[in-house]
């Protein structure tokens, strides 16, 4: 309780009074009147003593120690599973977010939720990190990396702070013990493999969703945890992006969190981001942010009317609320719409988590962690277009533009089926295209490309591959606005761009319609992106 809500600064005074009984009234006022150390505070001198007045009764010794309310189990009139909750990093960050998360979860009575959490808050990149430099570190003095020590500190604080059992406490530390000892083997072998880095990674699910489950046992809600590969999750071996096969995985996961009859009802808590390889019986990671894709499988799998991603904006947006400061939420989407703005810059949500929503009819609402009141974005097969010009508009920096260009292909066949064999056999991933009789333009996706940018080196490399098929030239430095629209518009959408980007002197470099009809992709210079993006928005959405 804060006495001086609404002053300046916490007086010294407070803690004073508060660690002894309260005098009286009179003697507050005729000791301290209006505290000088609330220099600005708005209430009056009465106001002000009967607020630290309060303080100091609901602090006495007596007082302090009274328990706090404890959850109430929700869906207790369910008898199954009637929707799936996903938590990211950043909204079980802490102790006190776990708890907040938890509030959430016992927050809706009507439903008996099933809840994926990501690893807490930037534990994956700490795994990461703690992997690299492993790399470079005797064996002998592994324990001692700051990462790994990182990891170590904030999940042993979270289980201090959340009061968990003895048991998960010895989970957790197990679990702790393992990761020290895989990284032991990483610098012992000099080699972190796609296969290790899955591995590496799982821990940190794994920790967030032991803690989570514990704390709200501890709560008096039931809850039990489970890591997704052991309830079904199967993937391709394709370590660090694998994919789901959908055909083992669905079944599986519908069998194991399927109450049968006599089964005490509880809220699962399941590990997102992860699944076990086909063929290798290993663990593996459906790429970064695959902890949606985790939320949708498992909503499709249990046949759910709709599935709920929390996330720490109030929806998926109209841009980039980083460059764009008005920016607002969309209330409606469907999926081909979501899984453009996923891959053309949108974070909001993993572009392939639309799939198993889209397959199975699973909506999908994405709601706030920080603000559960907001109504969020719903995302469905469809909606009504009538009324409706411009979604969102996205910016994807970072891109290399690659044009290639032969006149001796002029009307002849193959000449797209040899350019892409380059790309494949480079293992490349392209985004957008614009073909010609005789040019092809694309653009690389950084994000696919092992991990990291492409080289000077390795581009050059790339267009002498072209040698005897094309001429091709590379520009680094750009980027893609994807304007998220009604492309049943597109003369009113482009009339209206072009006048802008004209205006702003922004020059489109090249620009592509999707097949999809939802997406119009304009490619312009990295340095301009910004300020293209911020003037569309005044124009579609001002």
């Amino acid at each position: 309780m804060n006495a001086h809500a609404g002053c300046r600064q916490q007086p010294a005074v407070a803690t004073s009074i508060a660690s002894r009984p309260a005098p009286c009234l009179p003697a507050l006022v005729k000791r301290f009147g209006r505290s000088p150390a609330c220099a600005g505070c708005s209430i009056s001198g009465r106001q002000h003593i009967l607020r630290v007045q309060a303080v100091a009764e609901a602090t006495r010794p007596e007082q302090a120690a009274a328990p706090g309310p404890r959850l109430v189990a929700p869906g207790q009139d369910q008898q199954q599973v009637t929707v799936v909750y996903k938590f990211g990093g950043s909204s079980v960050a802490t102790a006190e977010r776990m708890r907040e998360v938890a509030d959430i979860v016992c927050s809706f009575p009507e439903h008996l939720p099933c809840v994926v959490l990501s690893a807490m808050g930037k534990t994956t990149n700490l795994l990461l990190q703690a992997g690299t430099e492993a790399l470079r570190t005797p064996a002998t003095a592994i324990g001692s990396l700051a990462p790994l020590k990182a990891i170590q500190d904030l999940h042993h604080q979270t289980a201090e702070e959340l009061g968990v059992d003895a048991e998960t406490r010895g989970e957790v530390d197990a679990l702790l013990t393992q990761l020290q000892q895989l990284l032991v083997g990483i610098s012992i072998m000099q080699d972190l493999t796609p296969r290790a880095k899955d591995s590496l990674v799982s821990f940190g699910e794994r920790l967030s969703t032991r803690l989570f489950a514990a704390y709200l046992n501890a709560q008096g809600v039931p809850a039990r945890q489970y890591d997704a590969p052991d309830i079904g999750v199967t993937t391709s071996d394709n370590f660090v992006n694998a994919e789901v096969n959908y055909e083992l995985t669905l079944p599986a996961v519908r069998e194991s969190l399927t109450f049968q009859p006599g089964q005490q009802r509880h809220l699962p808590i399941v590990t997102g981001f992860l699944g076990r390889g086909l063929q290798t019986g290993a663990i593996t990671t459906l790429g970064r942010g695959g902890s949606d894709l985790t939320c949708t499988l498992l909503g499709g799998a249990l046949g759910l009317p709709e599935v709920q991603v929390w996330k720490d904006v109030d929806g998926v947006l109209t841009a980039d609320p980083r460059v764009v400061q008005l920016a607002r939420p969309v209330s409606e989407l469907t999926f081909e719409e979501a899984t453009e703005l996923a891959f053309f810059g949108a974070t909001v949500l993993h572009p392939l988590a639309m799939q198993p929503a889209a397959d199975c009819n699973v909506g999908v609402r994405v709601k706030n962690s920080y603000n559960r009141g907001a109504p969020g974005t719903l995302i469905s097969a469809g909606r009504d277009m009538a009324g409706s010009l411009m979604t969102s508009i996205v910016m994807k920096s970072n891109v290399t533009l690659v044009d290639i260009v032969s006149t001796r292909m002029m009307g002849q066949f193959g000449f797209l089926a040899k350019v892409f064999k380059v790309f494949e056999e480079n293992k490349i991933s392209v985004d957008v295209v614009a073909t010609s009789e005789v040019s092809v333009s694309l653009t690389l996706d950084p994000a696919k490309v092992w991990e990291r940018d492409l080289i000077a080196e390795e581009l050059e490399g790339l267009m002498q591959d072209f040698d005897g098929i094309a001429k091709s030239h590379y520009r680094r430095g750009m980027a893609i606005i994807s304007l998220i629209c009604n492309v049943q518009r597109t003369s009113e959408i482009l009339e209206r761009t072009f006048r802008v980007l004209n205006r702003e002197g922004v020059r489109v470099q090249m620009m592509s319609q999707g097949a999809s009809k939802t997406n119009i992709a304009l490619i312009v210079e990295d340095s301009e992106a910004k300020q293209a993006l911020k003037a569309l928005h005044e124009e579609f959405f001002g």
